[in-house]
């Protein structure tokens, strides 16, 4: 089994422990910076695919959010596109829902703390109406790619920090945390 794990920034890198042995399968590992944003996260992870044809896609990463607390951690299987959910009136898609390409592959179904990503092109530091449970700049178009390439993706995703109170800064300060807390989260469960 091929796994390909992404994440945007260099801070956010953290080597995850999968078992070495899937029944009679081994599980290879690899890794991808997709650079921060929509576009290159999708070039970059198309790119991959293409080339190295994983079996299941993890994106790890940090988020803000207006609800929760730093520190949550939260299991996104749906997406929204903040930027194209502004364009209502043009019919645009600005969802996806990754959970059964996952059910069907029977990946990741025993991971809890589901939420809801929402991503887009901008990092917010002002409080505005979204929707879901965290915000990042990646997510939304790794799953609309793996999405078009049939290949089950989730995304876990560490909280950094509360949007409007100094996003920014609170990011950088949590990086060390997050990695710590991405690490933690995956040596307590397995794939399957």
């Amino acid at each position: 089994m091929k796994i390909l794990v992404t994440y945007a920034v260099q801070g956010e890198f953290t080597e995850l422990k999968f078992p070495g042995l899937i029944g009679e399968e081994e599980v290879q590992v690899g890794y991808l910076r997709t650079g921060i944003g929509k576009m290159k996260s999708a070039f970059y992870l198309t790119e991959a695919i293409n080339r190295a044809q994983p079996d299941l896609v993890v994106n790890v990463g940090t988020a803000g959010t207006i609800r929760h607390q730093v520190g949550d951690i939260f299991v996104c299987r749906h997406f929204v596109d903040r930027d194209m959910q502004r364009l209502k009136g043009f019919d645009m898609e600005c969802e996806i829902d990754s959970a059964e390409l996952l059910a069907q592959k029977g990946y990741c179904l025993h991971w809890q703390r589901e939420g809801v990503c929402n991503t887009g092109d901008t990092f917010l530091t002002e409080l505005s109406d979204v929707k879901g449970d965290v915000v990042d700049m990646e997510a939304y178009a790794q799953a609309w790619v793996c999405h078009t390439k049939n290949t089950p993706f989730i995304a876990v995703k560490y909280v950094t920090d509360i949007i409007g109170q100094n996003s920014v800064k609170h990011w950088e300060d949590k990086l060390a945390d997050a990695r710590k807390g991405l690490g933690a989260f995956f040596e307590s469960i397995s794939v399957f």
